[in-house]
């Protein structure tokens, strides 16, 4: 794929020849050549001069690099040059610190309360994060410049969490959900102000109740008052830096939405809020998109951020979760290393007594949830994330003459029990992905909520990127696609420009030469697996894939055929980048 200029007069560092370009724009594809120089794009179209290197691209899908605006790379981005499995998925820069979870700012005392809020919300467990976080911060610049002193494969920017803003001004007391004073307002104020100034990308902040800690109590944010969230926003608005970022139950109704426009009306900062169809109330999301248009009509700038596919639970013996994990006699094995679980749970005796427990505790709120068999699907081989019904575990034990939770039982033994089971719980109320195909056509949303760095042992969505390419616009069966142009622009253009990033997201001189060279008829993932290389050997739930020629980060290639190179141009983003041609303010 590289050719080494000889002999020619050199203009250029590299040059990209002849490959089918997706802009960013969302406009026609086109081929061309791409000039770049510096880390940036200088020239596109027909190049004429050499560049010390030169790849041929024909044949080959050019795009700028994915831009993920949500993932949680908080701790991970301290103790890895590699902000994997984003960074194999074509996604060169990404945004943490969402969820008002994160680890800065923090007092030495309440270092294990991050931890255990982290480890709850995010299913990162504790023991990964007490070994790999080296707490060399305290203050949130020092914080970006632990991150900074780190080369990564691809460039991170990070927000304020809220959950530790208010751990650090009100202590015990902000853990607790006690009210704000005043003082503390203006405290959180302060900081929320210097963090911007620091580099902070903006504030993050949650309000569900599904947020906990490890030990089961609410996010500490869950029930900070207008006044408080106001407070922090105003800061923001007085810098003229930073976005908003929120996670709502929304269970308020019209106060809750009435709060979130106060925050954007008077503080003049972007606002985004997650946005997902929920089985409880299918029809939910359409009231909140229908208010996201109403504000952006008025001149807000508010972005529902919405994720192309089902969120959904991986369930196995290595997993977080299963079916069977309330059974009395599955929770004697539940600890075994996989090899002895395996043996275990396979023993002719202890499958008997477990599905005996499983049949009388299946009316158990959660176990109703896990067992919800008739939503429980086998994700095969490229995985389908769109099956229909009759493919369901449920279906399939019907046609077996087995119970569900019998065939499910069996499936969870196969590949020496690493295989997995898939249950959409978000954004899949109807079975299918109507939802998410009219929620992504919206003007008032963008594309997020893959969490990479996160949830580690229950979800595996930092592939939607590459799913929102193979499934959206070839492989789709079940209803419409995208042009591949479209899908391109929502990834790159429109997540950069959501969070302020101008100067990436383009093909185009001058922009950040962040770029893809994709194999578009190869381009497949592969089921999702788990893998043991974290700190402490910890465990995570990661996704491959194949099509990825070549990764670009400012000019570097990266990974070639999904193989790392060994260059780690990425960096710290400290704050909103102009645009080319803009000046720094």
């Amino acid at each position: 794929m590289s050719e080494q200029s000889r002999g020619v007069a050199v203009a250029w560092d590299l040059v990209i020849r002849g490959g089918t370009i997706a802009d960013g724009t969302g406009g026609a594809l086109r081929s061309g050549d791409i000039a770049i120089r510096d880390g940036k794009i200088e020239a596109v179209g027909l190049i004429e001069g050499a560049g010390r290197e030169e790849i041929d691209a024909t044949g080959l899908l050019v795009t700028p690099g994915f831009v993920d605006i949500h993932t949680h790379y908080d701790g991970q981005a301290t103790w890895d040059e590699r902000l994997s499995p984003s960074s194999w998925h074509g996604v060169t820069t990404v945004v943490a610190g969402n969820c008002g979870v994160g680890f800065a700012p923090c007092r030495p005392e309440d270092h294990e309360t991050l931890v255990k809020l982290m480890e709850g919300v995010e299913d990162i467990p504790g023991v990964v994060l007490t070994e790999g976080l080296s707490w060399t911060w305290e203050s949130f610049p020092e914080f970006l410049d632990a991150i900074e002193a780190r080369p990564h494969d691809i460039d991170i920017a990070t927000q304020l969490p809220h959950g530790a803003l208010r751990v650090y001004v009100m202590g015990q007391r902000g853990a607790d959900l006690e009210p704000a004073t005043d003082d503390d307002i203006q405290a959180m104020a302060q900081i929320a102000s210097e963090a911007m100034k620091a580099g902070a990308l903006g504030f993050s902040s949650s309000r569900t109740i599904n947020h906990r800690t490890s030990e089961g109590k609410p996010t500490p944010s869950l029930r900070a008052s207008a006044e408080e969230l106001q407070g922090i926003a105003n800061a923001l608005g007085e810098t003229g830096l930073g976005v908003l970022q929120f996670v709502s139950d929304f269970k308020d109704g019209p106060v809750e939405l009435g709060m979130l426009e106060s925050l954007c009306r008077h503080s003049g900062r972007p606002l985004s809020v997650s946005l997902a169809q929920s089985d409880s109330a299918p029809q939910a999301w359409r009231k909140i998109l229908n208010w996201v248009g109403r504000l952006r009509e008025a001149g807000l700038p508010i972005l529902a951020q919405v994720a192309g596919r089902p969120v959904g639970l991986m369930l196995g013996l290595d997993a977080t979760m299963n079916p069977f994990m309330t059974c009395p006699t599955y929770r004697e094995i539940a600890d075994l290393p996989l090899s002895e679980k395996v043996a275990e749970f396979g023993q002719p005796e202890r499958r008997e007594a477990i599905l005996n427990e499983f049949a009388v505790d299946s009316t158990s709120p959660q176990i109703r949830f896990l067992n919800h068999f008739e939503k429980v699907f086998l994700l095969g081989d490229p995985p389908d994330y769109e099956q229909p019904a009759e493919q369901s575990i449920a279906a399939r034990a019907s046609r077996a003459n087995q119970s569900a939770a019998e065939y499910a039982y069996a499936r969870m033994l196969e590949n020496e029990g690493r295989a997995l089971l898939y249950l959409p719980f978000l954004n899949y109320a109807d079975g299918s992905l109507l939802p998410s195909f009219e929620m992504m056509q919206d003007e008032g949303t963008v594309l997020g909520l893959g969490d990479g760095g996160a949830h580690l042992g229950t979800i595996c969505d930092a592939s939607f990127s590459t799913h929102m390419l193979t499934h959206w616009t070839r492989d789709r069966s079940r209803g419409p696609r995208f042009p591949v142009e479209t899908v391109v622009k929502w990834h790159t253009q429109d997540t950069a420009n959501a969070v302020g990033l101008k100067d990436r997201g383009l093909i185009a001189p001058g922009y950040k030469a962040d770029l893809n060279l994709i194999d578009y008829e190869a381009l497949c993932l592969h089921p999702p697996e788990i893998i043991r290389d974290l700190p402490a050997d910890g465990r995570r739930l990661v996704q491959r894939a194949e099509g990825y020629r070549a990764t670009l980060v400012s000019g570097e290639i990266t990974y070639r055929d999904g193989e790392p190179t060994g260059k780690l141009p990425g960096r710290l983003i400290r704050g909103e980048q102009p645009g080319p041609g803009a000046s720094p303010s």
